[in-house]
């Protein structure tokens, strides 16, 4: 393995040495030998980092602009910053698709969105279309549609997701139909008013309605009654390589005591069959992926076919004469697993957004309500890195993430989040109620990197408070002393979190 210099921590030492250079030469270096910390982090304005801004060890960045969740740690140097710059381009433009009359760009036949970007846009989360569009996109659609019949298995002639979007002359899987309707209204303590809205989802546009009885699966066209959705926006590319690089041991510790009956928690562990290896599950909604699906989000998102998925996702389906008579060839991969193992190298290698404004007061009093509504039994503010890192997706070793102290405020277990936020799809151990607490590091920039604070995992919060209202069942009992607070002490927990 080539071992590259970390120059960014180099610098930090450089002027934490320069800092402390004078007392060194006065005391003695063997008397504060002890004392330096090889750890600190220095800001681009020379200053030390307190420790509450530190959100990911070394991996840390002090940016809040537009580009925070899409600019590279300081240890991406060399060899390793030259293919975060060629994973960055695949993340961001579509892969080309082969014509007989030559490559053009764009996916085939059929897809979500047409690159990685389009629904991560700057790696965060692209405004849903479930709000700007009623469902289904222009061109792409900022979230994923997970499409099941009533008993949980799939549709036969659509498989797990719905592929909503399709090139020039080939026609979509179905198109969604996204509806928002009032679920609640409530007060709080003081009188202030609430609402909760959720979506009701409907497929339309299904293809096969346009095929005969004997070419399709099923004998009429689908009803509402016949199947469930799921919609899933998505996650912001936060925190990805820390995620990757945490001790799973220290999470299995963390489910063997996550029990606070006094507050109706449990959390539980996913875990997952993947490469024929059973691994806990970290990424996803629901932890049901043990690694950031490159390979997967290329085929299943994208329509992009690849090593480990070498299948068109319409294969068997009309949309594959269709594609073949716009020119389209089915004879060679569309993406290796080099270029894959870039943007996997991309994903993980991306700088963490430190805290902000750490010394307010009304920061620090949401701090303070943070923890008094139990939200840090779930959130859980500290974990650490194993102290090998990780290893990309083709044998690539990242260990400058490893040894790390993080603060992802995630337990990455599984909560039964109640009846309001169960979408009865099960993956792997979780079953629909059952959600992974979700990562706050980050949070308070997603309305400036993506122009929107639409939160949960189908977008249905328009902002924190009602993020937070929404939690029921394990959560209920965080949202009921959330609710009982002043409207003071309610803005101040919300400004925590724009500070995370």
């Amino acid at each position: 393995m080539k071992t590259l210099h970390h120059g960014g921590r180099a610098r930090a030492l450089c002027c934490l040495w320069a800092l402390l250079a004078p007392m060194v030469l006065l005391s003695g270096c063997d008397d504060n030998a002890d004392q330096f910390d090889e750890t600190a982090i220095v800001k681009p304005n020379g200053a030390l980092a307190r420790p509450e801004e530190v959100s990911a060890g070394i991996s840390t960045i002090f940016v809040s602009s537009p580009v925070a969740y899409d600019t590279p740690a300081d240890w991406v140097e060399g060899d390793l910053l030259t293919r975060f710059h060629r994973g960055n381009r695949l993340y961001d433009n579509p892969p080309m698709a082969q014509t007989a009359t030559g490559d053009v760009a764009g996916p085939s036949p059929v897809f979500a969105g047409f690159s990685c970007a389009s629904c991560h846009n700057n790696a965060g989360r692209t405004k849903p279309t479930l709000w700007t569009d009623g469902g289904s996109g222009k061109g792409f659609s900022s979230m994923l549609v997970y499409v099941t019949r009533t008993n949980g298995a799939f549709l036969q002639d659509y498989g797990r997701v719905l592929h909503d979007q399709a090139i020039y002359g080939v026609q979509p899987e179905g198109k969604v139909r996204a509806t928002p309707e009032v679920y609640e209204r409530g007060t709080f303590a003081d009188g202030e008013a609430y609402e909760l809205v959720r979506f009701r989802v409907e497929i339309t546009d299904w293809y096969t309605d346009q095929l005969s009885p004997a070419d399709r699966y099923y004998d009429q066209p689908f009803r509402p009654e016949d199947y469930i959705v799921s919609v899933r926006i998505p996650l912001r590319h936060v925190g990805l390589g820390p995620m990757m690089a945490l001790d799973p041991k220290e999470i299995e510790a963390l489910a063997s005591r996550s029990n606070y009956p006094e507050y109706g928690i449990s959390g539980r562990a996913n875990y997952i069959m993947e490469r024929g290896v059973m691994s806990l599950g970290l990424s996803g909604n629901k932890a049901q992926h043990a690694d950031l699906t490159v390979e997967l989000g290329f085929s299943s998102d994208m329509g992009s076919t690849n090593s480990r998925y070498p299948e068109e996702i319409c294969q068997g389906q009309m949309q594959m004469s269709q594609g073949s008579m716009m020119g389209l060839l089915y004879d060679k991969l569309d993406i290796t697993t080099a270029e894959m193992e870039d943007v996997d190298l991309y994903m993980q290698s991306l700088g963490v957004p430190a805290r902000r404004d750490v010394t307010d007061a009304t920061v620090k009093r949401g701090e303070e309500m943070f923890y008094k509504a139990a939200c840090h039994l779930c959130h859980t503010t500290t974990l650490h890195t194993r102290t090998r890192g990780t290893t990309l997706l083709n044998g690539t070793q990242l260990p400058w993430l490893g040894g790390q102290v993080v603060h992802p405020y995630s337990d990455f277990l599984l909560h039964d989040m109640g009846i309001g936020l169960d979408d009865q799809y099960v993956s792997g151990l979780a079953r629909g109620c059952e959600w992974r607490t979700t990562p706050l590091w980050g949070i308070g920039l997603q309305k400036v990197v993506n122009g929107h604070t639409y939160f949960m995992h189908d977008g249905r919060a328009r902002n924190f408070v009602e993020a937070i209202m929404w939690h029921g069942g394990e959560g209920e009992a965080s949202r009921n002393l959330f609710k009982q607070m002043p409207k003071a002490d309610r803005d101040a927990l919300v400004r925590f979190l724009e500070s995370l």
